[in-house]
């Protein structure tokens, strides 16, 4: 729920001309709570000895994530409602307010009249209108978008990397697992805050066609690395892999999806896109054991490969560009 809330609701309050750098930022602020997720485990799992960690050690790294869900709770008490949600609401006064104070008083005034005629237009939609045009065409290409989230293999890493690099690297170094996830954990840090510095910049569809294209070369290279058992080339592959994940498919997906539908139906869009994203990160998270078991390592990312080319390819053909765009000039696109 929190993941296709969040993001529509910081779509639906953000200025068009920074709108992909704020949503992004959910993005930026997931990949910093991986990060540090992985160092917190890396130094739990140094605290104390292997049957502390059987029989406690791994209750400190499910309960601390208690800490930051509390800090959200409270949050959301000091959060204003969307202002497209108020003016649909019929509390116009409410949103404006909003929206005076994110964008001055004539910014506020064009887009309350953007957003009543898009109301207007549209205050007899139904769900049922998602599967017919205009709106089938954004609704398959949001699906589209968090489809190829997933199927790129990224959380193959993610949630895998330290069996990967225990297997890759051996036991020389004690926890080598958690540092190498850690190492892979900055390293999407930082590329995801690439990424924001771009997306406003270079525009959604370069960033994420790039992304794609960059995940399958470095997938090839981790599936010859683990062919030839190489263990550091696992782990830099698996670097440049999420470094290219970090700058587009990440972030990207999230912004442009609750960009591509027009405000009354915002919510369920992406909703059901979101739904469509986690249900293959379900399938990921298991099947990518069996996928190892079975085909290898090499095998396993050279389905990754095939994936992440397939994607960087559809997405070239069908996305389109919605950098400094309003939400109603891009709904505007599918009634032409």
């Amino acid at each position: 729920m929190a993941s296709a809330l969040a993001i529509t609701y910081i779509t639906e309050c953000a200025p068009a001309k920074y709108r992909g750098t704020l949503s992004s930022a959910y993005q930026l602020l997931t990949i910093l709570g991986i990060f540090l997720t992985n160092v917190i485990n890396f130094g739990i799992a140094n605290a104390g000895s292997l049957d502390w960690g059987i029989n406690s050690g791994w209750r400190w790294m499910l309960g601390i994530g208690c800490i930051p869900a509390a800090i959200f709770f409270l949050a959301l008490f000091l959060s204003p409602e969307s202002p497209r949600f108020l003016i649909q609401s019929g509390r116009e006064e409410e949103g404006f307010a909003i929206l005076e104070k994110i964008g001055g008083t004539d910014e506020a005034r064009r887009e309350v009249a953007d957003v009543k005629a898009s109301i207007e237009r549209d205050k007899n939609g139904k769900l049922t209108d998602l599967f017919k045009k205009p709106l089938l065409i954004p609704f398959l290409i949001g699906l589209l978008l968090a489809a190829f989230n997933q199927v790129g293999g990224q959380n193959a890493v993610s949630y895998y990397g330290p069996t990967m690099f225990k297997a890759a690297l051996g036991n020389n170094i004690p926890n080598v697992e958690f540092l190498c996830s850690s190492l892979v954990g900055l390293v999407e840090l930082i590329f995801t805050v690439v990424g924001m510095a771009l997306i406003d910049k270079a525009g959604r569809k370069p960033l994420l066609v790039t992304s794609a294209a960059g995940m399958g070369v470095f997938a090839a290279i981790m599936a010859f690395a683990f062919h030839a058992n190489i263990g550091w080339l696992v782990v830099a592959g698996a670097c440049g892999f999420i470094a290219c994940f970090a700058f587009g498919l990440g972030p990207v997906t999230w912004v442009m999806i609750p960009e591509l539908f027009p405000t009354y139906m915002r919510g369920r869009a992406s909703g059901l896109c979101t739904v469509l994203l986690w249900g293959i990160n379900f399938c990921v998270g298991q099947f990518t054991p069996m996928m190892f078991e079975g085909w290898g390592g090499s095998g396993t990312f050279i389905f990754w490969m095939i994936m992440d080319f397939i994607g960087a390819i559809s997405i070239a053909k069908f996305a389109p560009e919605t950098k400094g765009k309003t939400l109603e000039e891009i709904q505007a696109l599918w009634t032409k």
